[in-house]
């Protein structure tokens, strides 16, 4: 059953559209934008009623709010209005919505008009999804190329994204720094660290595949890959409408080496100047990179590993995610028993 958020701060109002949607939709009346934005951040509704004369934030104003949201933009929002003249329903459409309704609405006219722009958005959905399988498909394809290069490091791309699963559906969880990460779409967001490591296509197979330990000279070439893995998935966005993919897929290559304390690479960042997405898979890549076997090292035992994170508390990592770690570390060992 669809779900459908009604928002008028008419009790009236409220009471007609739940009477009228009730049985054919999961139906939730709320009687401001305050209350719409709370409960969207546990339920997404798949179409939104929204009245234009609200105190506090209109419904101009949560429209905007909405569209700027990468993880609600694209739910329909038809305007509940009493209005009925051409200014209101230009701005109205010029900020995302698609359909306007008079109050006093009609019930049997209500229920027609949300079946078939449900059913429309039903077809874009699918369409839109099979164009992301496709782009994530290509993209997966991408980074197997890149990393079957990599004899070394074979299958971390497929661990890391695991792995980063099991830490973000922890910080989710805690609520940790949800002001961030409310408006992202996880989808996209997990596919995208796939590219972190892009940048080696520049590095040596000599270097990439040396048994022994690097020299200082072939770890400041390792240490490049970062930074041009940024360069290059900023270039292909350049040339494309991003979605937030590449955003985020650029965030994750450029900034997964840098440290807490800002002695990581290559920017050499510090805190919370170090995006979100650097912060979160500096912790996955060491774990991955510490529990598995080296031509110069051998695994460690996962205790260890998560010791040694520990320990970088404050100096390597951000200190709340390592204590988020901590809280989801057993579903790291159990990932790939």
């Amino acid at each position: 059953m669809k779900t459908i958020f009604v928002v008028d701060d008419n009790d009236t109002n409220l009471l007609a559209a739940k009477t009228a949607l009730d049985g054919k939709y999961k139906t939730f009346a709320l009687p401001s934008a305050e209350r719409m934005f709370k409960l969207a951040e546990k339920i997404t509704p798949d179409l939104i009623l929204l009245d234009i004369e609200m105190p506090e934030i209109d419904g101009f104003e949560a429209i905007r709010l909405l569209k700027a949201n990468d993880r609600l933009k694209n739910i329909p929002v038809i305007f509940l209005t009493l209005k009925n003249d051409e200014i209101a329903e230009i701005k109205g459409f010029g900020l995302g919505a698609v359909d306007f309704i008079n109050k006093p609405f009609s019930a049997p006219v209500l229920r027609r008009r949300l079946k078939t722009h449900i059913d429309t958005d039903k077809l874009v959905k699918e369409s839109q999804q099979a164009v992301r399988d496709l782009h994530n498909a290509t993209i997966s394809v991408i980074a197997d190329m890149v990393e079957s290069r990599d004899h070394i490091t074979g299958g971390h791309i497929e661990r890391t994204q695991l792995y980063l699963k099991i830490l973000l559906d922890e910080i989710i969880r805690t609520g940790f720094n949800m002001k961030e990460l409310q408006g992202w779409d996880i989808e996209l967001l997990l596919p995208s660290a796939q590219l972190h490591d892009v940048g080696k296509i520049i590095v040596s197979d000599l270097i990439l595949n040396k048994p022994g330990k690097l020299t200082d000279e072939e770890f400041d070439t390792i240490k490049r890959h970062s930074a041009e893995g940024e360069r290059i998935i900023k270039a292909i966005s350049d040339k494309v409408k991003d979605d937030g993919f590449l955003r985020h897929a650029a965030a994750f290559a450029g900034f997964h080496h840098e440290k807490w304390n800002g002695t990581g690479y290559p920017h050499g960042l510090k805190g919370n100047d170090i995006p979100f997405e650097g912060r979160v898979l500096a912790i996955v890549d060491v774990y991955d990179a510490l529990v598995s076997e080296r031509p110069y090292k051998k695994a460690l035992p996962h205790e260890k590993a998560v010791e040694i994170i520990k320990d970088g508390s404050g100096s390597h990592f951000e200190p709340d995610l390592v204590e988020i770690f901590l809280e989801a570390s057993e579903g790291f060992k159990n990932a790939v028993d």
